[in-house]
């Protein structure tokens, strides 16, 4: 039996965020909850745990505490085989700085590479949501002896300018060139109307990466980024590889959600997931007990539907109670309590929230500890929206942030007003 390589996983989780917002006002991107019970971190490390790389360092930097948090409480694997998934601040162990990109967070963090000796480097994103065998990847660098091998998704021509896309040799694996957002992207030498689009996700052959990430530091002029510096400075080098993401093959994986992959990067992509997530036949399938997804549950009771409630093509999570309401084509997280009359559709719907009688949601976000008095519409009017201080996304999604003050409705008001008087008479 051969020896398995020696791997270290680095995921690189310090990202702001901005188009999220407010979404990241009060966490970092990959803590944003996702599908209801996950984080979108927990999409890379799941991914990585399962491919059998057990050895993870997530490097953190914005607003970090929720993510700490949640990798602490729900990442806790074997110490007996020498497993773990640590997340590591940024340290200012080169000077009192912070870090300036993701190849210089790794640069900072050259330890945990002298530590772990590994042979071989995996570089993740904390921020996509897609599964993937990782092993794979590994496994094909290994074999073709590159210096660094890039994930790349086939996308349409079409679409591929708004992405790192990679041009490769007649090959169809060796790069010649690494575009950043091109106009015109080239085609695939095995399907002119395709092109690659980077994934954020890289092997190194770990000489080969420290030595350009040294280099890259030495650089007054880089911006010191992994997809922006240091692959190109190794596709110049002709160390630099693609690896099909069309070739992975996880276990359970259906042929409508096989090589799926978003990038939740803005408010509308973000709720667009979640859509892709409900439908009775998904296009991301989270039910694969082949390729499971981790994360750490509430202790709560499952989901409870009363009083002629109706539910379609939905995921409602633990602790959440619908009671003579309509909800159609939403995701609602933990403990979510939903009153009689309301419809809600197309919505994302996180923990916590209180949803009052005959409220009607379309198209919205309610982050977490949201409370809707009854009788409020949100999403019907995205300009009497933006009037009430809510985010409306480019697409027409409205958005609320954590824990965000709703105000009732006049007519609702004055009727508890009355109400009350009557009552105290």
């Amino acid at each position: 039996m051969a020896k398995a390589p020696r791997v270290l996983g680095i995921v690189l989780a310090g990202g702001e965020g901005k188009r999220l917002m407010p979404l990241t006002a009060d966490r970092a991107k990959p803590a944003v909850p996702f599908g209801g019970s996950y984080r979108l971190i927990d999409f890379v490390l799941s991914n990585l745990v399962n491919a059998g790389f057990r050895n993870l360092c997530v490097l953190t930097q914005y607003k970090s505490h929720s993510l700490d948090r949640h990798v602490t409480l729900t990442w806790r694997m074997s110490t007996l085989l020498g497993n773990y998934v640590t997340c590591v601040p940024a340290q200012q162990r080169l000077g009192p700085q912070w870090y300036q990109g993701s190849a210089d967070a790794i640069y900072q963090s050259m330890n945990l590479i002298k530590d772990a000796d590994p042979e071989y480097i995996v570089v993740f994103g904390a921020d996509h949501v897609y599964r993937m065998d990782a092993s794979q990847m590994v496994a094909a660098h290994i074999e073709r002896g590159n210096g660094v091998t890039v994930a790349g998704i086939r996308v349409p021509r079409a679409e591929a300018s708004e992405f790192g896309v990679i041009k490769t040799g007649a090959d169809g694996y060796v790069i010649d060139e690494f575009l950043e957002k091109p106009a015109d992207p080239p085609g695939l030498p095995d399907s002119p109307d395709e092109t690659f689009a980077s994934m954020g996700n890289y092997v190194f052959t770990r000489d080969v990466l420290v030595e350009a990430l040294r280099k890259d530091a030495a650089n007054p002029a880089s911006r010191h980024d992994m997809g922006g510096d240091i692959v190109p400075m190794l596709v110049a080098e002709g160390k630099a590889g693609v690896y099909d993401f069309k070739e992975n093959d996880v276990p359970g994986a259906l042929d409508r959600d096989r090589s799926y992959w978003r990038d939740v990067g803005s408010l509308d992509s973000y709720h667009e997931a979640h859509m892709d997530l409900v439908s009775i036949q998904p296009v991301f399938n989270l039910y694969n007990s082949d390729w499971p997804i981790f994360t750490s549950h509430p202790q709560l009771p499952g989901a409870k539907f009363t009083d002629d409630a109706t539910v379609g093509e939905s995921i409602v999570c633990q602790g959440s109670i619908v009671t003579g309401a309509h909800v159609d084509h939403s995701v609602l997280g933990s403990n979510v309590i939903v009153s009689a009359g309301a419809d809600i559709q197309h919505c994302v719907i996180m923990d916590n929230c209180k949803i009052g009688k005959d409220v009607v949601l379309k198209n919205v976000i309610l982050d977490k500890n949201i409370v809707v008095p009854d009788g409020v519409e949100i999403g019907v009017d995205p300009d009497y929206d933006r009037e009430r201080g809510f985010t409306v996304s480019k697409g027409g999604v409205t958005v609320l942030g954590k824990g965000q003050a709703i105000e009732a409705p006049k007519a609702a008001v004055a009727e508890t007003a009355e109400a009350t008087e009557v009552a105290e008479g």
